[in-house]
């Protein structure tokens, strides 16, 4: 980013930071404050300010690039090591990007999509399963590829970061046992010899925790595998490796019978003789994750969170309603019911559409309040909101207006 460029983002930057309300965090006098300024290459941080007038002031004298408080609350936030601050808690946050999922696509937009779904998912897990009030949950778009978290309930402020992983090792599904949740009855045969029977149990409907997921997942795989022809589902099914195509033509059958349905709710795999080694084949790709490899998946409904962030009870975040400096876009707090209809590329973009002239030092496409741009090097004139995407992702410098 060469000078010009840098000056000009600067100055639009402090004209947002001088008319915008920022809000800041609970207790901001306990927490450590870091900054990255236009100008430096590495981050201002061990800040601390008494309240928000003062915070404020620095901000719109300052004018940083990037915001960022700590997760932590400190007897001395200010203090230049971390073992003299004086750690009295931290906030549990979660830090969902695009550049973490699997599979994730490369337009901007859709990535976007994504990663709404997996925090929309990762708020379920929080509110259902760890039973947290959705009074005690911040959700904030971080400007940029993602969304952050922030659970702020009294009983998780004291959890080290042991404690932390382990949470996140639920929400992965990481060392989920199937065993634990799939498992054989032995109901009657000959045990000198002759074939055992058995019955295949799994969670029902309702099921606490990871049980209702598993059984929420199976029932979504058949109700979709009804849905293929005969000839269909048996391609897909045999994808999976030890299960030819006998076997899923009969697997097949036994899905479509009219109680199938029902019984799955009910816990009960048990289709036909034999269908256990099947479902167990599907159940394990479903934990693994393996399923993917031959896009056919139950739901996965694992959350996919950054681990580093959330173990990390030291931790620094953007501050909600600054300006990411990699994008020009607000770091939007947002209501868990705002979430789901919330559009980044038109609700977090802050400046408007005035002309501004730029040089395209690469090729770029993208995506901003429903304009797209496939852009080539060289000059061009885009509206200010793209323009500024374009220059803070460092796909342009600012360039001379062109002549009318």
């Amino acid at each position: 980013m060469n000078t010009l460029t840098r000056n000009y983002l600067r100055s639009k930057f402090r004209e947002y930071y001088l008319q915008a309300a920022l809000d800041t965090p609970p207790s901001l006098e306990s927490r450590e404050w870091g900054f990255i300024l236009f100008d430096d290459v590495g981050m201002r941080r061990h800040k601390s300010y008494l309240g928000r007038g003062e915070l404020v002031d620095y901000i719109r004298s300052m004018v940083p690039a990037h915001l960022y408080h700590s997760a932590a609350y400190y007897q001395r936030p200010g203090a230049p090591t971390m073992k003299e601050k004086g750690w009295q808690g931290a906030d549990l946050i979660f830090d969902l990007d695009a550049d973490h999922l699997r599979k994730a696509p490369k337009s901007y937009s859709d990535m976007l999509d994504l990663v709404k779904k997996e925090t929309l998912k990762l708020l379920n897990f929080l509110l259902a399963d760890f039973g947290f009030s959705e009074k005690n949950i911040s959700v904030v778009f971080s400007g940029g590829r993602g969304y952050h978290i922030h659970v702020r309930d009294p009983k998780v402020l004291a959890l080290g970061s042991d404690e932390r992983r382990e949470i996140v090792d639920y929400l992965t599904g990481r060392g989920l046992d199937v065993e634990r949740f799939i498992n054989e009855s032995y109901i009657g045969g000959d045990s000198r010899g002759g074939e055992r029977a058995f019955k295949l149990r799994a969670p029902v409907e309702g099921a606490p925790g990871w049980g209702s997921r598993i059984n929420r997942s199976l029932i979504s795989f058949v109700v979709r595998t009804r849905d293929l022809d005969e000839n269909d589902a048996v391609k897909v099914l045999s994808l999976t490796k030890g299960i030819g195509p006998k076997k899923a033509a009969a697997f097949y059958k036994g899905l479509v019978e009219r109680d199938a349905l029902d019984k799955v709710r009910q816990g009960n795999l048990d289709l036909f003789r034999g269908s256990s080694q099947i479902w167990k084949k599907l159940l394990a790709e479903f934990l693994e994750g393996e399923s993917v490899k031959v896009g056919w998946s139950l739901d996965d409904e694992r959350g996919e969170t950054d681990e580093p962030v959330t173990a990390d009870i030291r931790r620094l975040i953007r501050c909600p309603t600054s300006l990411h400096g990699g994008s020009g876009f607000r770091v939007t707090p947002l209501t868990i019911q705002s979430l789901e209809e919330f559009e980044p590329l038109w609700d977090a973009v802050v400046f408007g559409d005035e002309p501004v002239a730029i040089d395209v030092v690469k090729p770029f496409k993208t995506e901003i309040q429903g304009e797209s741009y496939d852009l080539e090097e060289g000059h061009s004139e885009l509206p200010a909101c793209a323009a500024i995407f374009l220059m803070a992702r460092g796909a342009a410098e600012l360039g001379k207006a062109l002549e009318g």
